[in-house]
Parts: structure tokens; sequence; C-alpha cells
């Protein structure tokens, strides 16, 4: 018999909310030095995106505890879209070029925990309604302030089966490089989301300063989408190791 597969303990439940994404079509060359062990690029009609994302954390909990000062946050965060072989088959996950967050405690747990790229900066947000137009702003500062806003309709509709929205939505799993032979795995669970159609949107980021230079290019590049997706509760489970089998 198949030894029954160990049930993950929840690490962090919260809300995620008022997601900005603006999704990037890249060479999938660039980004080959940051695929974590055993996982390839995930593509959509043959597309290698980066997505800029920024929301709000709410309700935070880890361990089932409200940590004081660390409940509601911003982060703001740059990732991949990537795909690991399963025995039952694949899973499709993010990889996080860099998660940035206003509290160094933050940081420290996630950096320490899951091995993943966090950096601590002033954070700030803006959710303003006004007749049917949402309007979400994140802002960060390294350097100088930088911003992303989208505004939109506020009546959220439903994401489409098998359309872009759905495939950067609708990653489950993340993945970190630990080295060449190591890869981070956690599972990340949230029901559907909707999105708010998008009237306009401004994104003033030095994504050279922010993101380094391999992601410089972002400057001058216009996304292909942008979307705003209405979030929901999610849970993060309990981490693992992808390494080489002896």
């Amino acid at each position: 018999m198949e030894p029954a597969p160990i049930k993950k303990r929840i690490f962090l439940d919260a809300q995620w909310r008022k997601l900005v994404m603006a999704n990037y079509a890249v060479d999938p060359e660039i980004l080959k030095k940051y695929l974590p062990f055993e996982t390839e690029l995930d593509l959509w009609n043959d597309t290698c995106y980066v997505s800029l994302v920024g929301f709000m954390f709410v309700d935070t909990k880890v361990l089932r505890m409200k940590i004081p000062f660390h409940i509601n946050f911003e982060e703001i965060n740059l990732r991949f879209y990537v795909k690991y072989k399963h025995t039952d088959g694949y899973k499709r996950g993010v990889v996080f070029i860099k998660e940035i967050v206003p509290r160094p405690a933050l940081t420290m747990v996630a950096n320490l925990l899951y091995r993943e790229n966090y950096e601590t900066m002033p954070t700030r947000h803006s959710w303003i309604e006004e007749g049917d137009t949402l309007t979400v702003e994140y802002g960060w500062k390294k350097g100088r302030w930088h911003t992303f806003k989208a505004v939109a309709d506020k009546t959220a509709v439903d994401i489409k089966p098998d359309s872009e929205e759905e495939f950067i939505t609708e990653h489950f799993w993340g993945y970190t490089k630990i080295n060449n032979s190591m890869t981070s795995e956690y599972e990340v669970a949230h029901p559907r989301w909707q999105i708010y159609p998008i009237k306009e949107y401004e994104i003033d980021v030095d994504f050279a300063t922010v993101y380094g230079q391999d992601f410089a290019f972002l400057q001058d590049l216009k996304p292909v989408s942008v979307y705003l997706a209405k979030g929901s509760e999610i849970l993060v489970k309990q981490g693992s190791k992808i390494k080489v089998k002896k």
C-alpha cells in the first residue's frame, strides 16, 4: 500500500485583499538562473510572464495567533510562474524575485523558514470608492516612493475558465531556490477569485533600483495586462524541501 500523504499544518492564515497585478511578457532566458531546482517555467499560450503584484494582508495569524503590529500590512512582489512534475502530475506555482513588506520581523521569519526573498521597506496603500469606481494604489519606498495604481469598476466579475486571468491567479504553490540541488516548496490555498474590470492604471516604479539590473528592462515595457483581483481568505501550509534523492 502507498503511505498516506502527510497532512501539512497551517503555518499562516490571513486574507489577501485588493490585488493589483501587472503582467509582462518576457524572454524566458532572463529567468533561467532564478529557476529553483526541479522546476520548469510555466507558460500560457507560449508566453512567459513576470508579474508585479501589490496587495493587503488582512487579519493575519501565524500558527493561529495574531502578532501585534503584524496583522494588517501591505506586500508588493515581483514573481514568475513555474511548474513542478510530481507523481500525480504537475503542481503549478510561483517564484518570487522579491517580496516587499513594512515590518522587519516579517522579513526575518519568511527568509528564515521559507528562504523567501523578502526585503523590508516603508509601504503605504489607499482604497477609494467613488460612484461606480474603485481606485487602489500601493506604494513602497526605496530611495523614493514607487507606486502602482489601478482604477476599476467596483463591481467584481467572475474569472473565465482557461483565460489568462485564471493562469495568473491560480498558481497554488510557492517555490524558492535554496541552491542548485534544493528547493523549498509550500502550498497556498484559496478559493477562485473575482476581478474588477480595469478602466486605467499607472505604474511609477524604478525597476532597476528595486529589483536589480536584470529587471531594469521592465521600466520601458508595457504590461500585456493589468488586473485588480478581489482576493479572499488564504492558508499557507507548512513547507517542505525538494532535493536530490540519495
